[in-house]
């Protein structure tokens, strides 16, 4: 059941991502020169990003050592995806989301020495978000859902606990063998 969530959302997040990497850069032949899009807040812009998410460089070896943490954060995702039930949809959603994103920044620094294919540039004037790409907003979006959808686990636990400790209190005063 969830591959059949899993798979044509993987599936459409890589090819989206890689298609529009190559049309930037089969487009733009200019690297670094915007072109404005919806005026000047929404742009796009070729930018070879060698290092992480907003520009985050660790030296000449970047490349290897972002692929290697991509690789680790995988597997993590894999479990993740592994333990989570069939009918959780927006955890499945979620995990997806990063994965796929991960594996299409993955699949530029394999393909390239440059780095990751950046192009959206959105942001006013001198104010701008870092250049991104497809793979980035589906890593971004993704991490988000999969927080809240964490965090609303934990509660649910949480409560669970509470209710159980609760009910054991009550049986515990209500018994007459054990009230004072």
């Amino acid at each position: 059941m969830k591959a059949i969530v899993a798979f044509p959302v993987f599936l459409i997040v890589v090819v989206l991502d890689q298609i529009t990497k190559l049309v930037a850069e089969n487009t733009m032949v200019t690297a670094g020169t915007p072109k404005a899009v919806f005026g000047e807040w929404f742009r796009v812009a070729l930018v070879y990003n060698p290092g992480a998410a907003f520009g985050l460089h660790l030296g000449p070896y970047s490349r290897w050592i972002f692929m290697g943490l991509t690789c680790g954060a995988l597997v993590i995702l894999g479990k993740l995806y592994q333990q989570t039930e069939d009918t959780d949809l927006r955890r499945i959603l979620a995990i997806v989301l990063v994965a796929a994103g991960a594996i299409g920044n993955v699949i530029d620094r394999i393909r390239s020495e440059f780095g990751v294919v950046d192009f959206i540039d959105i942001g006013f004037g001198t104010h701008r978000w870092p250049t991104f790409n497809v793979a980035d907003m589906a890593v971004s979006g993704g991490a988000m859902l999969l927080a809240i959808v964490l965090w609303h686990e934990e509660r649910r636990e949480i409560a669970a606990l509470e209710a159980a400790r609760h009910a054991a209190g009550s049986l515990s005063s209500d018994s007459p063998d054990l009230a004072p």
